[in-house]
This record gives C-alpha cells, sequence and structure tokens, in this order.
C-alpha cells in the first residue's frame, strides 16, 4: 500500500508540475546544445523529475561522476517522442506496479492507440532515449545508463556501470 500511495502521490506532483516553470540553470552547462534541446522538448513535468533526479544523485554522492549526473537528466528524453496526459502515465505506472503481467501484454507490440499509448511508451522509452542521444553524439556511458535505467540489475552485476546504474535507479525511484 505505501508504494501505491507514492506512485499516486507521484502522480499528482506531475499533474501540478505543468503549474511551474523549471528551473534549467543547472541542466544547461552540463548539456551539449543537441541534448539541451532534447530536454527541453520534455514535458515540464518530466524535465522537474529529471531535475529531482539529478539532484537525488547529487545529494547521495556530490562527486558523483560526470555520466552519471547527465544520465539522470537525459534518462526520459524519449518520453517527449509521445506526449502522454498525466492520467496516462499513472495508469502505466500502477500497472506495472500492481499486474505486471498485464504491464507486459499491453506494452507488446507496435500500437500507440491511446489505451495502449501510456505503457508501450514506458516499456520503450529507454531504447527512444538512446536513439535521441545517439543522434546528438552523447558519450557511452551516459547512453548505456540511459538505456538501461529500468532494467533488472541483478543480471547486469558484472557490467562496469553497474554501481551507477544502481544509483541512478535509486534516485529515479526517490523522484
Amino acid at each position: 500500500m505505501p508504494r501505491l500511495r507514492y506512485r499516486l502521490g507521484q502522480g499528482l506532483r506531475a499533474w501540478l508540475a505543468a503549474l511551474k516553470r523549471p528551473d534549467l540553470t543547472a541542466a544547461r552547462p552540463m548539456l551539449s546544445d543537441c541534448e539541451y534541446a532534447a530536454f527541453c522538448r520534455l514535458s515540464r513535468a518530466d524535465q522537474l523529475h529529471s531535475l529531482r533526479v539529478l539532484q537525488a544523485v547529487l545529494s547521495a554522492d556530490a562527486d558523483a561522476p560526470k555520466s552519471l549526473q547527465k544520465a539522470a537528466l537525459l534518462h526520459d528524453i524519449g518520453k517527449s517522442r509521445y506526449r502522454l496526459a498525466v492520467w496516462q502515465k499513472t495508469a502505466a505506472v500502477l500497472v506495472k506496479s500492481l499486474a505486471p503481467g498485464w504491464f507486459r501484454r499491453l506494452s507488446a507490440g507496435d500500437s500507440l492507440a491511446i489505451w495502449r499509448a501510456p505503457f508501450r511508451v514506458h516499456a520503450q522509452h529507454p531504447r527512444w532515449s538512446g536513439e535521441i542521444l545517439r543522434a546528438c553524439g552523447t558519450g557511452e556511458a551516459v547512453l548505456w545508463l540511459v538505456e538501461h535505467h529500468q532494467c533488472d540489475t541483478d543480471r547486469l552485476g558484472s557490467q562496469p556501470l553497474h554501481e551507477q546504474l544502481l544509483a541512478l535507479q535509486r534516485a529515479d525511484d526517490r523522484s
């Protein structure tokens, strides 16, 4: 139940974020022109979320590697490919948490029909983020972190960036 309450609160924060203009001054110097343009295409809610993830990373480790800091800002860039309403994002997160089997079925395939889009975007945005960032010339470490930020870390334990991925996931989950 606490997880459900947290996820509902996350949806409420996303809805309220539409009313607040994000302060992008922390993001601008960290990103290339192409990356910054991609970041600016995110919804306000996603921009605020990414800034909170960056802050959580830095709160946990003020000397966090630059690749981790950049990945914190850019991990959800792929969500800019298909704009979702807050209720759609909330539905996808809740279904994934409460009924993972349904989530897998609803996110499968290529359909972006209104009732499937939230699940498809949630499942595919890490790959889409990688595609967008590759076009920007983003470094391999950031790309790997972004493309794997929703993966089960148990099967990635031997990867050199495993600790950074765990830190990114912790910050993302808290934000």
